[in-house]
């Protein structure tokens, strides 16, 4: 089986924070660190070039193959940011929960297991807490450590 892509590293979260091109997309990513942050109890670790991720898990896949990955995370992209929330996808439950949540955030977009988001002001920072804090109470559930 092949080797994961997107694994964790050494390089420094503030080092990446600071090399974040657009002024507006790096302080909206120092405000996403500290909401993390203080939301999940975890110190970030770089996970490929670009993701921010709090927290590990292992599980399975259905092919077989043992996945280590990041429990919560997000990535200043250039276009949008991608927050990477696990536990509503991992979660039939909390998934309903956060269709609910989702209804309350804003202006966003989504994808299999990410939330895009082009700037802060358009989404309800109150409402994301709360999705990143109950995402991470599922994911201490289903894989505690």
């Amino acid at each position: 089986m092949s080797e994961p892509k997107t694994l964790p590293t050494d390089v420094s979260v503030e080092d990446f924070i600071e090399s974040v091109d657009h002024d507006r997309k790096r302080e909206e990513a120092k405000v996403l660190d500290a909401l993390f942050r203080k939301v999940t109890g975890q110190e970030p670790q770089m996970w490929g070039p670009s993701i921010i991720g709090y927290g590990t898990y292992n599980t399975t896949y259905a092919s077989g193959r043992d996945v280590t990955w990041m429990r919560a995370g997000f990535s200043p992209r250039k276009a949008m940011h991608s927050l990477y929330l696990m536990g509503g996808y991992c979660d039939e439950q909390s998934g309903k929960r956060r269709d609910a949540q989702l209804e309350r955030l804003g202006k966003y977009s989504r994808g299999k297991s990410c939330l895009y988001v082009n700037k802060l002001a358009d989404i309800d920072m109150a409402v994301l807490e709360e999705m990143i804090g109950e995402d991470w109470e599922t994911m201490n559930r289903i894989y505690p450590e």
